[in-house]
């Protein structure tokens, strides 16, 4: 059994965390999330894996390089859909093999139920199908997908995990990989069903803190920092080589905290809460179910709950981010998400910003002034 992976697209609808790095590297509990898709075929002793990349190709080239096991890379030069990166690998498939999305969490267990089976694709009831293939059912095997629709029928969803044979080229007309399952179901071929145990995909970047907050608990317990005998730790927490707990610091678990870190006294830190590597927490800072990128750096004071942070942020003194929800138009959709902040890379807010469920792009400046932010804030922008 093979195993292809599709990791050549950007994930336009996450930005702007996705302009510096393809989603598939994004990191959950610090790990990006083509990892727990490689473990998850491992662990099923699946090790003839290929990885399709097109987007930021050289950043998922150098991860994957980095790997214990050898996976061979396939490039994607035009980003034209996912049937098209599937027939990118054609030549390097000469057995059955499983087809995944390399930006969505599977977990092993998933994988163990699909594994055996030819022709089939992981199914799950997704509360939101709108955004998904809704699949139709009729006694365990597929009979349609509508792909997105407005009205969905079903809250059952195609997961994207498929277990095919080298006769499913013979399907591929268009450039996605639902038109051609669709042409196999209309030839009279059959396609299992199979619920998943567990999966997960970040369709906006507010939905990287669910996946955040469910794959924590999973993270192996370690304190290899250096940790003041007055901070206070209980729960699931993990700490990195190199890195500092200040005294009277309470850090509530999951939570994991990378190498070279340094938190300062009489911080707290809440449940469902990821911190990169080389990340700076001046005193009294409060951080809770949030994810934060690598080289961030907090002023004192500061409250950062229901957040996502990319890489290199540096945020001043008494900065804050506010939870609540407001209308969104996101890729001609208009939703109503409920969060505090996601900032992109290399953010720079003066103190005493308040951001209020609001989009920062890359680059962006907010100068000191006392400010509430609560709309969208282009790449490259300066609030002055």
């Amino acid at each position: 059994m093979q195993a292809v992976i599709l990791a050549a697209g950007e994930g336009m609808r996450v930005r702007p965390l996705t302009r510096g790095r393809p989603k598939a590297l994004i990191p959950i509990a610090n790990r990006p999330i083509i990892g727990y898709v490689i473990d998850a075929l491992v662990r099923n002793g699946i090790r003839d894996i290929v990885v399709v990349v097109g987007y930021r190709k050289e950043q998922v080239t150098r991860y994957l390089s980095q790997l214990e096991i050898p996976v061979t890379v396939v490039v994607q030069d035009k980003q034209l859909g996912t049937a098209h990166a599937l027939k990118c690998a054609r030549q390097m498939i000469h057995d059955d093999f499983l087809l995944l999305p390399g930006d969505n969490y599977i977990d092993p267990g998933s994988i163990a139920r699909i594994v055996n089976t030819r022709n089939a694709m992981l199914i799950r009831e997704h509360p939101s199908p709108s955004n998904f293939g809704v699949v139709l059912l009729h006694d365990g095997f597929v009979t349609r997908i509508l792909e997105k629709p407005e009205q969905a029928p079903s809250f059952m969803v195609s997961t994207g995990i498929y277990s095919l044979t080298p006769s499913f080229f013979e399907y591929i007309r268009e450039n996605d990989i639902t038109d051609a399952v669709t042409l196999m179901l209309e030839n009279g071929e059959k396609i299992h069903g199979i619920i998943a145990d567990d999966w997960q995909d970040a369709i906006y970047p507010w939905d990287l803190l669910k996946m955040n907050a469910r794959l924590l608990p999973s993270i192996e317990p370690a304190r290899e920092g250096t940790i003041s005998r007055n901070a206070i730790i209980t729960g699931v927490v993990r700490i990195g080589k190199g890195s500092t707990i200040g005294p009277n610091t309470v850090i509530t678990g999951p939570v994991i905290i990378g190498e070279n870190c340094e938190i300062g006294a009489n911080c707290c830190i809440m449940p469902n809460t990821s911190i990169g590597a080389r990340v700076r927490m001046e005193p009294f800072c409060l951080v809770g179910n949030s994810l934060i990128m690598d080289d961030c750096r907090f002023g004192s004071h500061s409250r950062l709950v229901d957040a996502v942070l990319g890489e290199g942020n540096v945020l001043a003194d008494h900065v804050t981010t506010c939870t609540s929800s407001s209308l969104m138009e996101i890729g001609g959709a208009a939703i109503r998400p409920a969060f505090g902040a996601i900032l992109g890379d290399e953010v720079r807010a003066g103190s005493l910003t308040t951001f209020k469920n609001c989009i920062v792009g890359n680059n962006a400046t907010i100068e000191d002034g006392n400010r509430v932010i609560s709309s969208a804030i282009p790449d490259d922008a300066l609030v002055i």
